[in-house]
């Protein structure tokens, strides 16, 4: 401890001005440490009237406990008078450690520097004052008292940088930390927010960030309006709908608002304020800003910001953070850092909409080039399946189809776009309708392919003209296509690069179908083939895309032998089966679409058809006529004897007129009576204008009005005739000044 410097007192005193001044030969130092000596008595109302000043000057230093000044102006007070008796160098004086962690804390609460550099220069302005009030009480030395004050400036001067230097070190030291922590989690955002284009879960990683990070709790509401569905928005209320919420650590208030529910936002509350004007706002807790979808801890809340879900001109809705009493309250950089957050979410989030958006039309176009049922035959028990791929990989262009044929059979239909995306779903219902058209001219699979392909061949032709298109890679397909007689229970298949199709029969013995390999449609120049097989009642032709049997995990060849061992397992019903298939074969996000055709043969039985071999006699009319009623009254078709009998007797007359023998009349019965006529000659008839006065020519115009449907399929050698009737079919009056006639040419 220094000692005190003396001073030389005399024992005269007088009166001088008006004031008693004690004669004392001082030196500034000496004179500086005797006003000191004097006032320290008189610390504690010093720091008092310290404590008064900055209440007044600077009260930001009072809006929180934790960094209340109050706590150590005596001890600071004090220890400057103490240096200044001593006459201790400012250099060898430590401030206390209790301003460092005030500046730390003024830096987590985003108090400007300005503030704690304000409250150093007034604490020193009002000590400064009080010391020298005490100087003329000492000496009237003017010289001596200028000296002295001087001195006295210098040295707390020199104190206060110190000081100051130490405050803004330990202040700029905690604001780059925060600042780091702040960069850092603005980075972590950008890789953990719309990692995937959900939009639930790019809401959920919102909150998950922001609870891990800087928030103790956090709720995010987008605008049933903008979500997919019906919502609609009535005119002044916000409807919002819970998409993700998350509490941290510890002991918070229950969110009572689940997932999905719905809610609506309180006049003039925080949210509809955010959602009206776009921006976001600090509030401290208390009853105008409490969430009624907290229960239960609520008065923990003292801190709570609310942030619009703002991007490209659209807000999609609106995210609440809170912060409980045993953290520190949001600040105003607080506010622009989570601004920067949730912008960027909302951009992830409006990416996720407007994906989910352009997925769903893409999913209903394709949908809508699918079969929706199957209908009109009675033949095959069908079980059906279509799985799109995963959301990130788009729509694909996989598509199967059920077709009834004339004669009671029926087409099934597998077929693989390459590619994902709207344009590879456009071009597959291109093929589709396609292979409508082809099937409904009764073409063999074989020769159906080979069209098909001249027909890929001109989209891809089309699409490399387009410049719009050109960026959509090469146009291919691939597609099997096989037809079911049930009367004579077999099957035709020819494929086009296509897997091979499983057959499982009635017995349970698995195998694949072999079948000339095919090339893909839109190669063109090669040609397919056709194989025939024995299909028995009960047998299950399994047809599929390579989405079924392929992924990353596993080769084809693998998923082949894991389908075999799925479908050797028996089930109660197809459905069963189908949905066997799928849960062993694919995942819940399967990597490509998937198409799935299920179909087991069940023939028509021998009295189901009738058949007679005809003579080219025009004779012969009248008496299969007779024939064809017996045979409709043994199936109960008394109803269709007039209507059958007349369709029958025109389509005989013009094979007996214009085809060649030998001719052949069948009968069918399954869901309608469908009714054929083959001859060898393979002449196609088609409908031309009559004049008025002709005799003839009519008869097929009759068939086509008393038929459902009729048409004309060719064979290797001749064709078929065939006309279907049901309960609809009646005879139709007729203006028989039509001008349509058949010409056999």
């Amino acid at each position: 401890m220094r000692r005190i410097p003396r001073a030389s007192l005399s024992h005269d005193a007088g009166t001088r001005a008006g004031r008693n001044v004690l004669k004392v030969d001082f030196t500034p130092d000496a004179l500086l440490a005797r006003a000191a000596h004097d006032l320290s008595p008189r610390a504690g109302e010093l720091a008092c009237q310290v404590e008064e000043a900055l209440r007044r000057d600077v009260p930001e230093l009072w809006e929180d406990p934790e960094v209340r000044a109050s706590q150590n102006i005596a001890e600071r007070v004090a220890g400057a008078l103490f240096a200044l008796e001593y006459n201790i160098p400012p250099g060898d004086i430590e401030p206390p450690a209790a301003d460092l962690e005030r500046a730390r804390r003024l830096a987590r609460h985003g108090t400007p520097v300005s503030v704690l550099l304000r409250a150093y220069r007034l604490g020193q302005g009002v000590v400064v004052d009080r010391i020298l009030e005490q100087m003329p009480r000492l000496t009237d030395d003017p010289r001596l008292i200028c000296a002295t004050t001087q001195r006295l400036i210098a040295r707390t001067t020199q104190f206060l940088d110190r000081t100051s230097e130490r405050g803004v070190a330990a202040y700029q030291e905690e604001w780059d930390r925060r600042l780091r922590g702040r960069m850092a989690t603005v980075n972590e955002a950008s890789t953990r927010i719309g990692t995937t284009l959900d939009i639930a879960r790019t809401a959920q990683e919102l909150a998950d960030l922001a609870a891990e990070n800087f928030a103790d709790l956090v709720t995010v509401d987008l605008l049933d309006s903008v979500l997919p569905g019906p919502g609609k928005r009535e005119p002044g209320v916000f409807t919002l709908r819970r998409v993700a919420h998350r509490t941290g650590e510890g002991e918070s208030p229950v969110v009572t608002t689940d997932v999905a529910e719905v809610h609506t936002c309180a006049p003039g509350s925080p949210e509809q304020s955010a959602l009206v004007t776009g921006l976001a706002s600090r509030y401290d807790a208390d009853t105008s800003t409490s969430d009624p979808g907290l229960s239960g801890g609520v008065a923990q809340i003292h801190s709570i910001l609310v942030a619009p879900l703002c991007t490209r001109g659209t807000t999609l809705g609106v995210a609440r953070f809170y912060r409980l009493r045993a953290t520190e309250p949001f600040d105003d950089a607080d506010l622009l850092f989570v601004q920067d957050i949730v912008a960027r979410a909302a951009t992830a989030i409006d990416n996720a909409l407007r994906y989910t958006r352009m997925r769903a039309n893409a999913l209903a176009l394709q949908r809508s080039f699918l079969p929706r049922h199957t209908t009109g035959q009675n033949t095959l028990e069908i079980a059906y399946r279509y799985l799109p791929a995963a959301a990130e990989l788009g729509v694909g262009g996989d598509w199967y189809d059920i077709i009834p044929l004339s004669g009671a059979r029926v087409a099934l239909v597998v077929g693989d776009v390459v590619g994902h995306g709207i344009h590879a779903a456009a071009t597959m219902g291109r093929l589709r309708t396609a292979v409508r058209t082809l099937a409904d001219i009764d073409l063999p699979p074989d020769e159906l392919l080979t069209h098909l392909d001249d027909v890929v061949i001109r989209l891809s032709a089309e699409a490399v003209a387009d410049a719009d298109t050109q960026d959509e890679g090469d146009l291919g397909a691939t597609c099997l296509y096989a037809v079911y007689d049930p009367v004579s229970r077999r099957c035709n298949l020819a494929r086009a690069g296509h897997v091979l199709p499983v057959m499982v029969t009635s017995d349970g013995v698995v195998d694949m179908v072999d079948l000339p390999p095919g090339p893909p449609l839109g190669l063109g120049g090669l040609p397919f083939e056709s194989a025939e097989i024995d299909l028995p009642d009960g047998s299950l032709l399994a047809l599929y895309t390579d989405g079924l049997v392929e992924a990353r995990d596993h080769d084809i060849e693998t998923g082949i032998t894991r389908l075999r061992g799925a479908l050797a397992r028996p089930s109660d019903s197809l459905e069963d089966a189908c949905d066997f298939v799928v849960k062993t074969l694919l995942p819940d996000q399967p990597e490509d679409d998937v198409a799935l055709v299920l179909a087991r043969a069940v023939g028509l039985a021998d009295r189901h058809v009738a058949t007679w071999e005809l003579e080219a006699d025009p004779a012969i009319v009248s008496r299969t006529r007779s024939a064809v009623s017996r045979q409709l009254a043994d199936w109960g078709l008394e109803g269709l004897d007039f209507t059958a009998e007349l369709v029958v007797s025109e389509l005989v007359t013009n094979a007996i007129r214009y085809g060649r023998p030998p001719i052949r009349l069948r009968l069918i019965h399954d869901h309608a009576l469908m009714c054929e006529v083959t001859d060898d000659s393979s002449t196609t008839p088609h409908l031309r204008r009559a004049r008025v006065f002709d005799e003839g020519g009519r008869g097929l115009l009759l068939v086509g009005q008393l038929a459902r449907h009729w048409g004309t399929r060719h064979a290797r050698h001749g064709k078929t005739v065939w006309a279907e009737l049901d309960d609809s079919a009646g005879l139709v009056t007729l203006d028989l000044d039509l001008d349509l006639e058949l010409d056999p040419v």
